[in-house]
């Protein structure tokens, strides 16, 4: 849903830098959102929610305090996937998409998806390949399939789309 930026204010609100395409339906009063801190899942209330900047700043129920909020920052905060709304056709979740294989139509292996940048008005595949990473527009006009269930993905790339966009490895 989103990653907790850092403290806001003295009173333990938390800014909060969004991955979510519903953000108003999911920071309300009395939503219960979730952080893993320690290896340990803990749940979170929110208390109070308001927008700035189109980022929700938001209190959390027992965090009173900025010495309070501060260690939240970096957490990711997450529902349980029952809580997921559907979503309409061609449209999927993030943690669906992450560890998608990618080929071409031609049958040639791009590598495995590792992340998905932006927005929903414009994503992209972050895609782990035998060079490095390579950053691919998620647009049906270059995903002509996506199989999350079979964990696959085929792209339609046009000429010197991988090439231009692969960033060499941090390990090479």
């Amino acid at each position: 849903m989103g990653r907790i930026a850092r403290a806001h204010g003295l009173k333990g609100q938390v800014i909060v830098n969004l991955e979510t395409d519903f953000p108003e339906a999911r920071f309300q009063p009395g939503a219960e959102l979730f952080v893993e801190r320690g290896g340990q899942v803990e749940p979170l209330t929110v208390t109070t929610v308001r927008f700035h900047r189109e980022r929700p700043v938001i209190g959390l129920r027992g965090i009173e305090s900025i010495a309070a909020a501060e260690p939240l920052a970096g957490l990711e905060l997450r529902v349980p996937l029952e809580a997921l709304a559907t979503l309409p056709q061609n449209v999927f979740y993030r943690h669906d998409l992450i560890g998608c294989r990618v080929e071409t139509t031609r049958g040639e292996p791009v590598g495995v998806v590792s992340d998905v940048e932006g927005t929903m008005a414009g994503s992209r595949l972050a895609i782990d390949g035998a060079g490095g990473e390579i950053l691919v527009p998620l647009a049906a006009e270059i995903c002509r399939e996506i199989d999350p269930v079979g964990k696959r993905i085929v792209i339609d790339p046009p000429d010197g789309l991988i090439e231009v966009n692969a960033k060499p490895s941090r390990l090479t």
